[in-house]
């Protein structure tokens, strides 16, 4: 099992507050997620791959880029996407004290809004996420693609979804210039193999 694109069950243990997957019974669904937007660049045209399939998914916004690119935000709702808070300057827990994170994590929320939240990176410290608990719903995952990984081809970033993903899997994309080129390649290859593999696909609730 890879420690990075399927988090072990040892550091979701570390975490009980947060939702690492939501198994279904009966029912085989996953949760496509994207992380670090909205962009111009690369957002819409996201978009438009998730109308053309008929799928709905949750975009975890960078507040920043919801400052600069409000009608970027305002695309992802009016598409009918659930959407949460990853934090305004997209900190590491580890790298910052805790009033300076929920700080930040207050500034994007006057923006987006939600009370859906997921940590950059998947960092935070214990006492962060029980602070953050008491406001927002912590979404984790339970699939890493590393699209944004310089490393990886975009058959590699396939290949982990055919690998890991399992009923109630939270799917982690980026909306990214840095994963773009893998993303793009990768997405809707992963689509096609979900659906064939009798996936369904839902967004979180906020």
């Amino acid at each position: 099992m890879g420690l990075i694109e399927q988090p072990p069950l040892l550091y979701r243990l570390l975490f009980p507050e947060a939702v690492w997957r939501l198994n279904r019974r009966r029912r085989r669904v996953v949760y496509l997620t994207f992380d670090d937007g909205p962009i111009p660049e690369v957002t819409p045209w996201v978009l438009d791959l998730l109308d053309a399939e008929g799928i709905k998914a949750t975009f975890f916004m960078v507040g920043d880029n919801v400052r600069r690119y409000p009608e970027v935000f305002e695309e992802v709702k009016r598409r009918g996407h659930s959407y949460g808070n990853h934090t305004m300057h997209h900190l590491q827990g580890f790298k910052v004290t805790s009033m300076t994170y929920m700080r930040d994590i207050t500034e994007a929320d006057r923006l987006i809004d939600s009370h859906l939240f997921r940590p950059p990176h998947g960092i935070i410290r214990w006492r962060q996420a029980k602070a953050i608990k008491s406001r927002y719903n912590i979404i984790m995952y339970d699939l890493v693609t590393r699209d944004y990984s310089k490393r990886l081809r975009p058959n590699q970033v396939f290949d982990n979804v055919r690998r890991y993903a399992r009923p109630g899997s939270i799917i982690v994309f980026h909306d990214s210039l840095k994963a773009e080129r893998n993303m793009k390649a990768a997405l809707p290859l992963a689509i096609k193999w979900l659906k064939n593999e009798g996936y369904e696909f839902d967004v979180l609730p906020m």
